[in-house]
This record gives structure tokens, C-alpha cells and sequence, in this order.
């Protein structure tokens, strides 16, 4: 339900959801916080009318009461004993009678540092900041006090500072509420930037013009998705209506260029027979060329496993047998070290490789590497071929010998319909390193020229695991 919801209302949901978690965070904290402030101001309270009470008699307040002991408190084993001296008496005297306060406790040792500073200088103030720091530990300490060097008494004062008498401390409630509520609204935020991110990776994604794109997330993400899916498939659509009309045109050109080729071996002029037949056959790979270009971008063909070495080999046998200078070549040794953190490593050659397997498109891949040697042949004098790879990566190396193309004639090359200045006398349309570059892309790689010690070397970039 929620991921039907537009992201504008969601955004809103999430942002009052936050603000009634953070204000019931905040009132939760707050009340926890007030009620131990009102907690600690009732035990201060209580310790000033004890006070009164020692001195003046007074009635003594609600949950203490007083024992007089015949001999002074005797700390019990294991237990902790804070000793206090109070000084100042009543205001109305100059010096009162010296009040000594023992404390002790089976848990704590209690500061007697702040217990003096708390709540000024007076010896009301001093007992009242005692029943306060009372208050504030959880635990069952026992209070005497004495005198001058009267008798001691034994304040008992559990409902006032013992344990039960403490407000429940909600304050780690109030941070679990606001961490909680925080960590909700970063999870659904990254949840609609992972969404988002996912879906711009599909979209890059080689598949993008091949399968459909995910469709979830918000509503806004849910109609992209849509809506791109919808222009993939129409852009596919329009491909493969291309490539049949121009398979059907290129079946439908067959017969007439058969009896063309028939009937201009009538011709006796030989000169004028050479020269129609030449126009004929250009006109017929030309309608091949663009019917291959199309099917490439389309790449209907199947991605499986396969052997790269083999492919290779098949293809250079392929030239060979006709006696075409094509041949296969170990690709350069890597050179690698081997040592220890203290040692200088030793420089050694990597055996020969091994057959590179990957997943890819055979007749794609076949038609690539024959573009590439055909170009090696028409622009240089032979063709080497080397197979190589690593873990993640498989490159065919096609290296001619005599070309002398420039950079810029190599970026106009991989386009369409472009040509090298001296192929004039060669056949071709100008497709063959675009088909390259295209069956390059659908395999998670690229087309790179270098310059070679004799020549031009081609670098078919492929991915091993791309699909």
C-alpha cells in the first residue's frame, strides 16, 4: 500500500510521523526528567523539616522517623560508611550546635564532597542536601545523626529516598523512541535512494534495451519505470521492423541481382562487364552490411559459455585455409614478482595462459574478430591475432602491418558508413568497425586503437562474465 503512495505524500507521512515520535521522545524525557526533579526538591524538602524538627522539636514530616540508639552505630562488615560534619545551628544563633551526620551503605560510598557544597553553607542546607544525595542512588542506606555529643538517633527515611519511593527512570525509553524513529526514517529514506540507484544501474545496465526494467518502488519511480520500459520497447520494436524490412528487401534484391549478373555476362565488352558486376556487388554488401549492423544492435543472440581461444583459432584456420597472411601469436609475457616483506621479489615470466572462457555471443563475436581481421587485411599488408585475458577481463588483439591511419581517421572509423582514405580500391561499405564497436558494447567492453612497432594494433575489450 505504502509503495503505491506518490513520493510527495510519503515524504509528508514520514515527516509527521518524525515530528510525533521526536515530540513524544522529547515529552517522554521531559516528564521522566520532572518528576525526579519534583522527587529530589521533596527529599531536599524533607531533610530541611527534619532539620527543624532536631533542633526546634518540630513535628517531623511524612515517611521519617527517629530512634534514639544507647550506643553509638556500629558499622556492619562489607559496608561503607560516609561521615558529615554540620555546623551553623538556627539563623537566629551565632553558632549552633555541630550536627554529625554518619551514613552507611551495603552498595556505595557516598560523595560527601557535594553532599556539604548542595544548597549553600547553612547546617539546614547541609542535612537537606543529605536526604537529597539519598535520593538520588537507588539503594537502602542507614542514616544516624547526633548532637554536639548527645545521643545518636536513627533517621529511617525509605519512603522519602529509598528505591520504591524513586520515579521510574524513562529517560533510556525517550532515547529509544527518538533513535528508533530516526533510524525509521533513514531506513525508508535510504530505501528510496537505494530504489532510485537500482534503477539507474538497470538502466545502464547492458540489458536496458533487452529486457524490461524493474518496476517498484514509489509511485513516481513505478511510472518511470513505466514509461521507459514502454520507449524500450518501442525502440526495439522499431529495430526489429527494421532489420525484417530490410532482410525482406535484401531476400527481394536477390533474384533481380542474379539476372543482373546473368545478363551482364552477355556483355562482351569486358571492361564494362567488370564494372557492373563490381557496381552489383557492392550494392548487394551494402544491403548485408546494414542488415548486420541492425541485427547487431538488436542482439537477439543468446549469451552462453564458450572458449575464446577456440573461437579465435577457428576463425585465423578460417583465413588460412584460403591463404589469407593471418596468424595466431602467444600474447606478450606478464612478468610478475614473487617475495617476502624483506626480501626483494623475484622477478619471473607467467606460464602460457590458459583457455579463457567466458559468456558471450559466438556469431556476434566471430563477426567482430572477421571485421577487425578483414580491416588489418584491406588497411595493412597481414593480420596477427592474440587472445589474452585476466579474472575479470578478455581482450582479442588484431595487429596489421603498413597502416597509416592517424588518431582522428581511428574516432571516425567506429562510425557508420566511414572509411579509410586509402581504401578506395577495397570493397566495403564502411560498417565493419561499427558492427566491432557495437558487439563490443553488448559484451561490457570497447574498441581501442594503438600504434604498433610496424603498424596498427586493434583491441577488442570484452567482459567475461557480463551476462
Amino acid at each position: 500500500m505504502f509503495r503505491r503512495l506518490s513520493l510527495r505524500w510519503l515524504a509528508s507521512l514520514w515527516v509527521v510521523l518524525a515530528i510525533i515520535v521526536g515530540g513524544a521522545g522529547v515529552w517522554v524525557w521531559m516528564s521522566s526528567e520532572t518528576a525526579w526533579r519534583t522527587h529530589l526538591v521533596q527529599a531536599y524538602v524533607a531533610g530541611l523539616a527534619l532539620h527543624d524538627s532536631l533542633l526546634n522539636g518540630g513535628a517531623l514530616p511524612d515517611g521519617l522517623e527517629v530512634t534514639q540508639l544507647a550506643v553509638p552505630p556500629v558499622l556492619p562488615a562489607g559496608w561503607r560508611e560516609t561521615r558529615i560534619s554540620l555546623t551553623g545551628g538556627r539563623p537566629d544563633m551565632a553558632q549552633g550546635p555541630r550536627l554529625s551526620v554518619r551514613i552507611q551503605s551495603p552498595d556505595i560510598q557516598y560523595p560527601a564532597a557535594e553532599v556539604q557544597s548542595f544548597g549553600g553553607g547553612s547546617q539546614a542546607a547541609g542535612l537537606a542536601s543529605v536526604t537529597r544525595t539519598l535520593a538520588r542512588f537507588c539503594t537502602e542506606p542507614r542514616l544516624f545523626v547526633q548532637l554536639d555529643d548527645g545521643i545518636w538517633s536513627r533517621i529511617d527515611g525509605i519512603p522519602v529516598w529509598g528505591c520504591d519511593a524513586a520515579p521510574p527512570d524513562r529517560r533510556l525509553l525517550a532515547a529509544a523512541i527518538l533513535i528508533g524513529g530516526l533510524g525509521l526514517l533513514l531506513g525508508w529514506v535510504a530505501e528510496v535512494s537505494s530504489a532510485f540507484s537500482n534503477f539507474a544501474a538497470a538502466l545502464r545496465d547492458h540489458r536496458a534495451r533487452t529486457a524490461a526494467l524493474p518496476v517498484g518502488g514509489v509511485e513516481e519511480l513505478r511510472q518511470t519505470a513505466e514509461a521507459v520500459n514502454a520507449y524500450v520497447a518501442q525502440d526495439r520494436a522499431a529495430l526489429e521492423n527494421r532489420a525484417m524490412v530490410l532482410s525482406g528487401v535484401s531476400h527481394d534484391l536477390g533474384t533481380p541481382a542474379t539476372r543482373l549478373r546473368l545478363r551482364s555476362a552477355l556483355i562482351e565488352n569486358d571492361e564494362l562487364r567488370a564494372k557492373l558486376e563490381r557496381d552489383i556487388d557492392e550494392m548487394t554488401s551494402m544491403i548485408d552490411g546494414v542488415l548486420t549492423y541492425t541485427r547487431a544492435e538488436i542482439g537477439s543472440e543468446p549469451f552462453r559459455q564458450l572458449s575464446l581461444n577456440s573461437l579465435v583459432e577457428a576463425v585465423v584456420a578460417d583465413y588460412q585455409d584460403v591463404g589469407l597472411p593471418v596468424r595466431m601469436v602467444a600474447p606478450p609475457a606478464r612478468r610478475t614478482g614473487a617475495g617476502t616483506l624483506f626480501a626483494r621479489a623475484a622477478s619471473r615470466e607467467m606460464p602460457d595462459p590458459h583457455t579463457i572462457l567466458m559468456r558471450g555471443q559466438p556469431t556476434a563475436l566471430r563477426r567482430a574478430l572477421s571485421n577487425l581481421i578483414d580491416n588489418a587485411l584491406k588497411y595493412g599488408r597481414e593480420a596477427e591475432v592474440a587472445v589474452d585475458g585476466d579474472a575479470d577481463d578478455a581482450w582479442i588483439t588484431v595487429t596489421d602491418r603498413g597502416s597509416v591511419l592517424t588518431g582522428d581517421d581511428l574516432d571516425r572509423l567506429t562510425g557508420a558508413f566511414q572509411r579509410g582514405r586509402n581504401s578506395a580500391d577495397a570493397s566495403g561499405v564502411g560498417l565493419g568497425l561499427a558492427i566491432v564497436s557495437t558487439v563490443a558494447s553488448q559484451h561490457g567492453g570497447d574498441l581501442r586503437f594503438q600504434r604498433a612497432d610496424a603498424g596498427l594494433s586493434a583491441r577488442l575489450q570484452l567482459c567475461r562474465f557480463w551476462s
